[in-house]
């Protein structure tokens, strides 16, 4: 049962307390869903919780990207690259065709003579470890050729280039949707369900005690063997543990921001060399998404502030190579998110190895961490592997490269009907090709909810990329349970408009409240907690330093009012 409604919810809450299962996942975000994936599919009875939401954390503020990761060639990670390259393949023509988008990308030149064998060689060996399968390969061209291709480009800027090929991804609903996958081959799935304990039998790990993030409930869940996918929160839910863990992990902020497409006239996304890193200008519907940053973090993991430091550094970058620079003034988005490094290999960040690290720091409990969004699945089997010793039963091995995601299959042959099913439906075809690329073949369950009720099919009106009905099918099927988890989340209305989600608050959450029981009052608690949200967020945002910034988007009211720290038992 893939719908994550307020009945499943219900149900969850019940089998949590009363079922045994073979594993059981801490974690909403990309990792987690993927583990939870691959132990459903190996026919294991799994739970996951999340103690707020589907990619709260990090899966739903990255670069967008489900790429191979060419900079990492220069640090001599082959087998990463080779890795995530396969994974990118896969998700691109099979897992999920209607998330994962094929994007070219101008590497542009500014050195003579070595630079283009240089870079040459090293997008080559990318093509040739599977950058190139089913997207064209390298292509060089002349200064001309690459300012055809990106006319916003300052002539100066740049000697020539080479054209490759990447892919974008939305990374929230890819998340929600591999987790939904989960619930589909019976997995039960639970958000705002907070792990506060684990249970123990000895020194042996027998499950969690978790906290209802909504109303304080609490219940123990039994597992034959736990797992940790909980990212920048490993350490955290490590401590519960009283053992000493394997591994720790370091929190790296990485900062984005959102300007209107017009604003940068290129047919193609643009990745930019800096004395840090890599800048990468992505386009991002009608917007282009520039990042990132690269610093640690030690304050709170979940709400990461950007700072004014944070954005000049991104502006002072990008302006570098651009004929028209862009200025405080056209940023309509900003977002910063957490990267879960594995401590313990280089100061710098930037260095740190992307690779992931399984450990069981005590019997029962296993721990993933590392890794990038790209190779989530790999993960997932890689701990599921690691938990099969502790679950009495023969376990299957991994079948997830085999298993499509929700909305995958059929989504071709949709995207061929596009006017038939416009026609049908009353939608102009683009309506329908923006639907099919969230949804995929799910939109005719997401365009019934609208039956009865016409005024659903109706655009958003302050944000009108968005209809109506996808914050009906966000609440009654995709699990959302708060204002904040549809304005960021199952829409991403919070970075792609001006006024950040607050001028539709009212209107959106009116939407949600016959599905979740809301009243007039938690309509307007709902919309009070979001806009505090956006205040504290935008006032954050013209801080000098992190500090402040963190003093200040922590000052916001939580959605999920009964949130706690992690109390490890007595």
């Amino acid at each position: 049962m893939s719908t994550l409604g307020p009945e499943q919810r219900a149900r969850a809450w019940e089998q949590l307390g009363s079922e045994q299962f073979d594993v059981v996942v801490i974690g909403g975000g990309v990792v987690g869903a993927g583990c939870a994936l691959d132990a459903a599919t190996r026919g294991l009875k799994v739970a996951l919780v999340e103690a707020r939401d589907f990619a709260a954390g990090t899966s739903s503020r990255s670069s967008k990207m489900f790429h191979g990761g060419l900079r990492y060639l220069e640090q001599l990670e082959f087998g990463l690259v080779r890795e995530a390259l396969h994974e990118r393949e896969l998700s691109l023509t099979t897992l999920a065709p209607h998330l994962v988008k094929p994007l070219p990308f101008l590497y542009p030149l500014t050195r003579r003579w070595w630079e283009r064998p240089y870079v040459a060689s090293g997008i080559l060996l990318y093509d040739q470890l599977g950058g190139a399968k089913s997207v064209p390969a390298q292509r060089h061209l002349t200064r001309a050729g690459a300012l055809r291709l990106c006319p916003g480009l300052k002539r100066s800027a740049l000697i020539g280039g080479i054209r490759y090929y990447d892919t974008v991804v939305d990374d929230a609903r890819h998340t929600l949707t591999v987790g939904r996958t989960a619930a589909h081959y019976g997995a039960v799935i639970r958000t705002s369900t907070q792990v506060v304990a684990l249970l123990r039998e000895g020194d042996r790990v027998t499950g969690v005690t978790v906290r209802d993030s909504e109303d304080g409930a609490t219940t123990d869940v039994r597992g034959h063997v736990v797992v940790n996918a909980t990212g920048v929160w490993t350490d955290e839910i490590q401590a519960l543990s009283r053992q000493r863990g394997r591994f720790h992990v370091r929190a790296s902020k990485g900062v984005h921001i959102v300007v209107p497409r017009d604003r940068i006239v290129s047919e193609a996304a643009i990745i930019l060399r800096t004395e840090k890193s890599v800048l990468f200008v992505i386009p991002w519907g009608t917007h282009w998404i520039i990042g990132t940053t690269d610093t640690d973090w030690n304050l709170d993991l979940a709400h990461p502030a950007a700072t004014k430091a944070d954005i000049d550094y991104l502006l002072a970058n990008v302006n570098t190579a651009l004929a028209t620079p862009l200025s405080h003034a056209d940023i309509e988005g900003v977002y910063a998110g957490l990267r879960p490094l594995l401590a313990g290999e280089n100061d710098d960040t930037s260095k740190l190895s992307r690779e992931h690290a399984v450990a069981v720091p005590a019997p029962g409990l296993v721990a993933i961490a590392g890794g990038k969004y790209t190779t989530y699945r790999v993960m997932g089997a890689d701990a599921i592997d690691a938990a099969a010793e502790y679950i009495p039963t023969r376990v299957a091995p991994s079948i997830t490269e085999k298993v499509p995601l929700l909305g995958a299959d059929g989504y071709f042959a949709l995207v061929n009907q596009t006017e038939h099913v416009g026609a049908e439906q009353g939608l102009h075809p683009y309506r329908v090709r923006h639907l099919l690329d969230r949804y995929g073949s799910l939109i005719h369950d997401v365009l019934a909810v609208a039956d009865g009720q016409p005024d659903l099919l109706d655009p958003i009106t302050e944000a009108p990329t968005y209809l109506k009905v996808e914050v009906a099918y966000a609440a009654a099927a995709e699990g959302a349970l708060h204002l904040e988890d549809v304005l960021a989340r199952r829409t991403r209305i919070s970075i792609e408009y001006a006024h950040r989600g607050v001028n539709c608050a009212h209107e959106v959450a009116e939407v949600m409240a016959p599905v979740l029981g809301w009243d007039a009052a938690d309509i307007d608690r709902e919309v009070a907690n979001y806009a505090a949200r956006v205040e504290a967020e935008i006032l954050s945002q013209e801080q000098p330093d992190d500090a402040s910034a963190d003093a200040l988007r922590a000052s916001a009211p939580e959605a999920r009012a009964e949130i706690l720290e992690p109390v490890p038992l007595d």
